[in-house]
């Protein structure tokens, strides 16, 4: 028997969907600084889903004569704020309000956005001209100021400020998303897909949704945190969500007039609108780390 026939040619590992997030997971959970920010996101979100249940006062419940306690004041551990309402009851139901408006509206633009990108990317010619020339047309104007403008025609109100959110954030994904997959399309894989008789929706939603899906995921992440501080910005110039509703940005409004009085309760909206804001900025990168995605 020869040394050829003893060889043995060992075979090429073949990378699975699930080995793939499993290596996600591991090099995720090697960064401290995103374990951490992941923690505390996880945590906001769960006292605000569960809010009714820890036995929290009140947040509507105002009294006059409890005007502005200071922190640590009995019975209210972060005070009150300008109509005797308990702070910390009104921040955890708060996050409520502010994490909503804050992720629907990028979760919307992330769906409908990344299928403009896809069909765009992929299309090419005209088709892509048509879509990416109309998303050129709102990158003309400055996010802060389109979420304002839409909002201020459309009305306050939450409904109001999901639309107009999501209207702002659509552009930027659609390109992102445009970006990734005119990247994949030029690939050999693609071209021998399309001449083995495959039709244009099997190509996309079998070799390229799953190519462009993690750099689009990545990119709406990191858009979280500027979409909560967009509606808290909506709120504080009375555009968004209405009083009597807790929400960290109209809670900001509404003490400003307090900030000589008890400035640290004042701060306090401010302070958990910027916690929040950096856990998700931070949260963002470490998934743009553990699933290797390059700007």
């Amino acid at each position: 028997m020869s040394a050829a026939t003893d060889t043995v040619v060992p075979e090429a590992p073949v990378i699975t969907a699930a080995g793939y997030w499993t290596g996600v997971l591991k090099r995720f959970s090697r960064d401290p600084v995103a374990v951490t920010c992941a923690v505390i996101v996880l945590l906001l979100i769960l006292s605000a889903v569960f809010a009714p249940y820890l036995g929290l006062d009140d947040p509507y419940k105002a009294s006059m004569i409890k005007r502005l306690k200071p922190i640590g004041y009995p019975g209210f551990p972060l005070g009150t704020d300008e109509q005797g309402r308990d702070m910390l009851s009104r921040l955890i139901y708060g996050g409520r309000l502010t994490l909503f408006v804050g992720l629907v509206p990028v979760v919307l633009a992330f769906f409908i956005g990344s299928a403009f990108g896809l069909v765009a990317g992929y299309a090419g010619g005209r088709i892509n001209a048509l879509i990416m020339r109309t998303v050129d047309v709102f990158f003309a104007f400055p996010s802060v100021l389109l979420a304002i403008a839409i909002s201020s025609a459309l009305g306050a109100g939450i409904v109001n400020s999901l639309v107009s959110l999501t209207i702002v954030f659509i552009p930027p994904i659609a390109r992102v998303a445009e970006s990734a997959t005119a990247s994949v399309r030029a690939l050999d894989y693609i071209d021998a897909a399309r001449a083995s008789g495959g039709g244009a929706l099997t190509i996309i939603r079998v070799h390229i949704i799953g190519n462009v899906l993690g750099p689009i995921f990545v990119y709406a992440t990191s858009l979280t945190s500027v979409c909560m501080i967009l509606a808290a910005g909506l709120s504080f110039l009375g555009i968004g969500v209405r009083p009597p509703e807790p929400e960290w940005g109209l809670m900001l409004n509404t003490l400003r007039t307090a900030i000589y009085v008890n400035p640290w309760v004042a701060a306090l909206p401010g302070l958990m609108i910027f916690i929040t804001s950096l856990c998700l900025n931070l949260l963002s990168d470490g998934l743009r780390s553990a699933m290797n995605v390059k700007d």
